[in-house]
């Protein structure tokens, strides 16, 4: 009988992936919580792992990567970002990187839609008034939040998820702008105006949501400088990473109201996030969570043991970063 190869999934995952990773694989599984690195390591160790499923949530620096036990020959992330992961590090060592792309890209736009939407439509403020027991008529001209439909939306970052938003947009009847590194094919761009430079694009956007990845001359992209290109009472989104906003600056601009509101999943700091946020009213949050559906979270752990099993099998990756 052929032994079968052994993997440690290091984080919680749905039943669907547990129970395909119990039947291909002889699997170290940690349900009750996400293990730290230094627990994965020891894990792996332990059980003579062949592979790593991991999450964002651990991060593999240049330390962590070299004292991977030999026998591991892939870490597999069930991410689309891998910048928890030190891939240089990881290649010197030998060690194959994949991340999980394509199969979240709607459930991330849905929530950055509800981002939108909730951060232009007071979301969090309606609800609160729910929770009191209502019980106060407002007037016409209170509690009054912004339109979406016919708004301009600007886009940073037209990769998948950047363009399913620009498809919600435009059911939204709003005029889609994007700017990235290279300008789309038409049959992508979908009427999406470019700019080639992202300042450029700012003036005229009622609605700027970001798509692109974190690290790099990316971190802190919105500063003071470039919110203040925005116009005054536009609505800065945010699904992406935490690190392309300088917070500092993001919660000035929402004190003096030159921001008229934020829609924010993902912070500089998680899961301890900046709390000054959460003092605000005009900021609507969500726990980066923009994958967080069965379908997704099934599909993204499929395709994370698909890579491990591609690897292990000795045939090329299918999502190598």
């Amino acid at each position: 009988m052929q032994t079968r190869l052994r993997i440690v999934v290091a984080a919680p995952m749905t039943t669907a992936v547990v129970e395909r990773a119990g039947r291909e694989f002889d699997a170290l599984l940690s349900q009750e919580h996400i293990l730290d690195v230094a627990d994965t390591l020891a894990a792996a160790q332990r059980h003579r792992a062949d592979a790593l499923l991991v999450s964002s949530r651990q991060k593999f620096d240049a330390r962590a990567v070299a004292a991977v036990a030999s026998h591991v020959k892939i870490i597999a992330t069930c991410s689309v970002g891998y910048d928890h992961i030190d891939t240089e590090a990881a290649r010197v060592r030998g060690l194959i990187v994949t991340n999980t792309p394509e199969v979240l890209t709607d459930a991330t736009a849905d929530l950055t839609f509800l981002l939108i939407l909730g951060a232009a439509r007071r979301a969090r403020e309606y609800v609160g008034v729910m929770e009191r027991g209502w019980r106060i008529k407002f007037g016409l001209n209170e509690m009054l939040g912004a339109q979406v439909s016919g708004k301009t939306l600007g886009i940073l970052g037209m990769g998948r998820i950047g363009r399913a938003v620009a498809r919600r947009g435009a059911g939204f009847g709003m005029t889609v702008l994007y700017s990235d590194l290279r300008r789309l094919p038409p049959e992508l761009e979908q009427g999406a105006a470019y700019f080639e430079r992202f300042r450029d694009m700012l003036p005229q956007c009622n609605f700027l949501s970001l798509h692109l990845p974190g690290g790099g001359e990316n971190n802190r992209i919105i500063n003071r400088e470039t919110l203040a290109l925005l116009p005054r009472g536009s609505i800065l989104i945010n699904a992406a990473r935490g690190s392309l906003v300088d917070e500092n600056a993001l919660l000035d601009a929402l004190r003096s109201g030159h921001l008229k509101a934020a829609g924010l999943d993902v912070f500089d700091s998680e899961p301890d996030y900046d709390l000054r946020l959460r003092e605000l009213a005009n900021v609507f949050l969500t726990p980066h969570i923009g994958s967080a559906t069965v379908e997704t979270r099934d599909a993204m752990g499929f395709r994370a043991l698909d890579n491990i099993a591609a690897v292990l099998a000795g045939r090329p990756a299918i999502d190598p970063v």
